[in-house]
């Protein structure tokens, strides 16, 4: 028995001193000397932006505009005369610069055309006078002076009408067309009136000196006529269509005149690139 308690007491001492051994020993991690160490993440690599395109403002250019009166003349019905011999015209042209785009323009003219029509011949002579305004809408580069305009008139114009013959109408021309008949009767005191849309250009040639081309659509609002035959033609309006819708053009050489100066601020702007700012 004795023997018996002593073996127990040595094998519990054996057990407490393999406990203790145990205890002192450092646990093996599952993943034994493997170390891991994470690479530093690199900061990834800015994208490069699109350059921002800005308008930085550059110094301002003085621009000059000049003010005044420009006159000239109708160089078509100036020269018709020469090769038409049923016409005789002039026609004064003249506008005066009001704003920086708009202007008052006016037309003075006489004109004395004839007329052979297959049923009479007759003549109007007459002067007439036109004014309105024109717009431009070109924009010019610095120190010039060019037009490309669109307006409106309104137009007046007091005339005579001569009717030298005319042809009576015969339905049953069996024995041919009857001969016409002389008359000379004139007519004096009509008037007509009208408006019309004014388009042309203006190009500067030389100093002060313009060349132009204009075009106008006309449509008569009123018109005084003989008892006895219409007005063919109207000295301003020109030929009648329908009685009521005209057409004319021009071809002008005019002097401009200045009068004042106004001085404005063209401010010019240059285009900058920015990069945008990483983030």
């Amino acid at each position: 028995m004795k023997h018996t308690l002593k073996f127990i007491f040595s094998l519990s001492l054996l057990f407490s001193m393999f406990l203790g051994f145990a205890q002192d020993v450092p646990e093996i991690s599952k993943n034994k000397d493997t170390l891991t160490t994470k690479k530093p993440q690199t900061e990834k690599t800015a994208k490069t932006a699109k350059p921002v395109i800005q308008e930085a403002p550059k110094d301002s250019v003085v621009k000059t505009d000049r003010y005044g009166l420009r006159v000239g003349v109708d160089l078509y019905k100036l020269t018709r005369g020469l090769y038409d011999k049923n016409y005789k015209g002039v026609e004064f042209v003249g506008d005066w610069r009001l704003t920086k785009k708009y202007y008052i323009a006016a037309e003075l003219g006489y004109e004395d055309k004839t007329t052979e029509d297959d049923r009479l011949t007759s003549s109007a002579n007459g002067t007439y006078i036109k004014a309105g305004f024109d717009y431009n809408f070109y924009q010019n580069w610095l120190d010039m002076e060019n037009l490309i305009t669109i307006g409106m008139r309104g137009g007046f114009s007091t005339f005579s009408q001569e009717l030298h013959n005319y042809k009576i109408y015969n339905p049953n021309p069996y024995w041919g067309e009857l001969p016409p008949i002389a008359t000379d009767q004139k007519y004096s005191g009509l008037t007509a009136t009208w408006i019309e849309v004014a388009m042309g250009l203006k190009a500067k040639v030389f100093n002060n000196v313009f060349v132009g081309f204009g075009v106008q659509l006309k449509l008569l609002a009123t018109n005084k006529e003989p008892n006895n035959f219409e007005n063919l033609y109207i000295p301003g309006f020109n030929r009648t269509y329908d009685g009521s819708f005209g057409i004319g053009f021009n071809y002008t050489v005019s002097y401009f005149i200045p009068i004042y100066k106004k001085k404005t601020m063209a401010s010019e702007t240059v285009k900058k690139e920015e990069p945008k700012k990483k983030k």
